[in-house]
């Protein structure tokens, strides 16, 4: 009996010797994520590829409508000779005014019916300031409301004419579906000054020729040295009258340290303080010079009506 038990006793401790090696290869395994990640190639190595998603299709321009060719009876009519359709009410009562920005989705097509233009192929709208679109464009988006959706007859002399200027453009009368998808404020038109040719005899003038006006006086006391930062709104022109450059028209005022302009910006602000608003008559030679050597930039004389907003 002894020899039996000692048998029992020897496979008893050899299976409690088994088990605890089968507990420490499984906890190996768990905490080694190589052998594991191993393990899960290996799984997946022989498995298809995953096929791309398709594509969505690209959008393409609506056909041209049934009344293509003219404008129906119900059309509404100005006296400009514009004629619409209300395809989908606007929502609210604003309408964008002469100088703002749209965005908006449209087709165009030519009386025979052929697409000549379309932003729903681009998958989004698109944005234009109104001063630059043509002028049946104009006179119809400043009288919709924001999800307002037209159809438009727009006479050739509302369009682009009976022979454009550019290559591509379309002739004649064409016929649009735009829907005013929003719209953004833009500031007024700064209007030219009515001196803009030459100072006037009750301008102030400086030694090195600069002449001045205060168009209106503000309440600060200091005046900005040659070495200040300032901050101002401003707008530009030559003295024939061409904006070359506004912040007023961009809405945004514009900071700069006066050792870094045209001369007769550092010696003009030198004479304002905070709240000033003045004209500048600026001779060539404290301006960009006679002849610029960067394209683009007006040269001779430059009139710039400067508001000081801020000293740095």
């Amino acid at each position: 009996m002894s020899g039996v038990a000692k048998s029992v006793g020897r496979a008893a401790a050899l299976l409690v010797i088994a088990l605890a090696s089968a507990r420490v290869a499984a906890e190996s395994a768990r905490s080694s994520p190589g052998a594991a990640s191993g393990a899960a190639s290996g799984a997946f190595a022989d498995s298809a590829p995953i096929e791309p998603l398709p594509s969505a299709p690209t959008p393409i321009a609506p056909a041209a409508p049934s009344d293509v060719a003219d404008a129906p009876p119900n059309a509404k009519r100005s006296p400009s000779g514009l004629a619409w359709r209300t395809l989908v009410p606007g929502r609210g009562t604003q309408h964008p005014g002469a100088n703002d920005q749209v965005k908006i989705a449209f087709t165009g097509w030519t009386p025979g019916g052929r697409t000549f233009d379309s932003s729903v192929p681009n998958g989004e709208p698109s944005t234009f300031d109104l001063p630059d679109v043509i002028p049946g464009w104009s006179e119809a988006l400043t009288s919709m409301a924001r999800g307002e959706q037209r159809r438009l007859w727009v006479p050739s002399r509302l369009a682009y004419g009976e022979g454009p200027t550019r290559h591509g453009w379309p002739t004649g009368s064409l016929v649009f579906d735009v829907e005013l998808v929003d719209f953004a404020r833009r500031p007024e038109p700064v209007t030219v000054p009515d001196d803009v040719r030459a100072a006037p005899k009750d301008a102030r003038r400086t030694g090195s020729g600069l002449a001045y006006r205060i168009l209106r006086h503000g309440q600060g006391k200091a005046h900005p040295s040659a070495q200040s930062t300032v901050e101002v709104h401003y707008s530009g022109w030559t003295t024939s009258g061409v904006l070359f450059d506004s912040s007023v028209m961009r809405g945004q005022p514009t900071t700069f340290p006066l050792d870094g302009v045209i001369k007769g910006w550092t010696e003009g602000l030198q004479l304002m303080v905070v709240g000033d608003k003045a004209r500048f008559w600026i001779p060539a030679d404290l301006a960009y010079g006679n002849k610029p050597a960067s394209a683009g930039t007006p040269s001779g004389t430059l009139v710039f009506d400067i508001e000081l907003l801020a000293i740095k």
